[in-house]
């Protein structure tokens, strides 16, 4: 039993009264996998993120001394856990920061979101959020929830219908589970502003993922400009230009930038190599497509209820 463990069997034996039999698999809810990814070597992040994701690591790593030798547990019975919020424009590294926490701490991971959880029935949303942490305990595993705006927005205070009743019953049972889960829960959202506060103050840390800076973005071209392909100039001169001429773009959209140029060369019995006009061709590509859709999108949007309702499947005017 690790140290966490035994600590939070000490503090709150009445929450782990749980079963110690592998869950069977939850409609929509995967198992957990073994992470592709790791913080060292798969993910470019800015100082400010890199040292409060450190932080994240050394609170896990180093439970035991501040816990049980230096005695905080005393006033942080619940602290077991460790409840982490990755907020920001879409892009910009969520997801594979998650999945790689996960593989830099030698954990399996499950991932869901509203979609995963959701059910038709009244209720059994609320079970499936209860037996994905249950299977996050049994394997071991991070919980990653994504578009979490979802499901910790605001609780309604007029209920009005019974799909009321199901956001409340659902944001109340996924309060409950972060209360008592001794593990890693990871959330992502492009809308943290929906969160309602009582998950807000549960979150140990909320880590604000922006668009990456000159040399952030030097090192994601880097990276995706591997070994293997073929450049008609030197990398290092082509790489502080590429950094210089993609200001805005997210890590994302750097590699949608390297999946237009890749063809390019190849075309009509092309040399196989990559010059800076193809990356430059690329980089137009992708910002011209950006405003295209930029200018066809309507300004308003779902608010974090409507959003909710619609994922459960039920529209305003339903009587359930």
């Amino acid at each position: 039993m690790s140290s966490r463990d035994y600590l939070y069997k000490k503090l709150r034996p009445e929450l782990l009264a749980v079963t110690e039999e592998s869950p069977a698999p939850t409609a929509g809810i995967s198992r957990s996998i073994s992470p592709r990814f790791t913080l060292e070597r798969d993910v470019v992040l800015s100082p400010a993120i890199k040292q409060q994701i450190d932080e994240a690591l050394v609170k896990i790593h180093h439970h035991h001394t501040i816990y049980v030798t230096w005695g905080f547990a005393e006033v942080d019975p619940c602290g077991v856990g460790t409840i982490l919020n990755f907020h920001g424009a879409p892009g910009t590294g969520k997801t594979l920061t998650a999945e790689a926490f996960a593989g830099s701490i030698g954990k399996r991971i499950i991932s869901a979101s509203i979609a995963d959880l959701e059910s038709k029935f009244m209720g059994d949303t609320s079970k499936n959020i209860v037996q994905l942490f249950e299977s996050a305990r049994v394997e071991d595993a991070v919980v990653f929830l994504d578009e979490a705006d979802t499901l910790l927005g605001k609780r309604l205070s007029s209920v009005t219908q019974g799909i009321d009743n199901e956001v409340n019953a659902m944001r109340s049972t996924l309060l409950i589970e972060l209360e008592k889960h001794t593990g890693v829960v990871i959330f992502a959202t492009n809308f943290a502003r929906n969160y309602d506060n009582a998950f807000v103050s549960r979150i140990s840390q909320h880590v604000r993922f922006e668009l990456p800076g000159h040399s952030e973005r030097r090192a994601l071209w880097a990276r995706m400009l591997v070994a293997g392909i073929p450049l008609d100039e030197d990398r290092e001169r082509l790489l502080e230009e590429l950094a210089a001429t993609s200001e805005g773009l997210s890590g994302r959209e750097i590699r949608t930038c390297m999946r237009l140029a890749l063809p390019k060369p190849l075309l009509d019995g092309g040399t196989g190599v990559l010059h800076r006009s193809h990356l430059q061709e690329a980089l137009a590509q992708l910002r011209s497509a950006q405003r295209d859709i930029h200018a066809s999108q309507p300004e308003a949007g779902l608010d974090s209820i409507e959003a909710t309702r619609k994922a459960l499947g039920i529209h305003q005017g339903s009587n359930i």
